[in-house]
C-alpha cells in the first residue's frame, strides 16, 4: 500500500528531474561552440566524454537534492545552482584551455577526460555541500 501511495510523487519527481536534465543539456549545448550531437554521431569520443561527464556532474547534486528536498520548488532551485556550477566549470576550463573547442572537435580525448573529470568533481562537491 505504501508503495502505491508514493508512486504519484515518484512519477512527478522523476519527470521533473528528466525535464531539468533536458534543460541543462539545452543550456550546455547553447554555451558550447560546437554541435555535440553531430560530433558524437560522427564518432567523436572526446565530445561524448565531455558531455556525459557534464551530465553526470549535474545529475549528482540533482540526486542529492531529491534525497533531501521537501518540495519540487526546492528541487528546481538547487538544480539551477547545479546548472550554474557546471556552466561555470565549463567556462573556467575554456579560459584555462584556450584550445578546448578545437581539442574537442579534433577528438582529443585526453582534454575531454580532464574537463569531464573536473565536471564530475564539481558535481560531487556540489552534492556533498547540499548535505551540510
Amino acid at each position: 500500500m505504501t508503495l502505491l501511495a508514493t508512486f504519484p510523487a515518484f512519477i512527478a519527481t522523476f519527470a521533473l528531474s528528466l525535464l531539468l536534465l533536458s534543460v541543462f543539456w539545452s543550456v550546455l549545448t547553447f554555451v558550447t561552440p560546437h554541435d555535440e550531437f553531430t560530433l558524437i554521431r560522427e564518432g567523436n569520443s572526446a565530445a561524448a566524454v565531455m558531455v556525459c561527464a557534464a551530465l553526470l556532474g549535474f545529475a549528482l547534486p540533482l540526486a542529492a537534492t531529491i534525497l533531501r528536498s521537501v518540495s519540487h520548488f526546492g528541487l528546481v532551485v538547487w538544480a539551477l545552482v547545479a546548472m550554474a556550477v557546471q556552466i561555470a566549470v565549463y567556462l573556467g576550463m575554456r579560459l584555462l584551455i584556450r584550445s578546448l573547442h578545437d581539442d574537442i572537435v579534433e577528438n582529443r580525448v585526453s582534454v575531454a577526460l580532464l574537463v569531464g573529470s573536473v565536471s564530475v568533481i564539481a558535481g560531487l562537491l556540489n552534492a556533498a555541500a547540499l548535505s551540510v
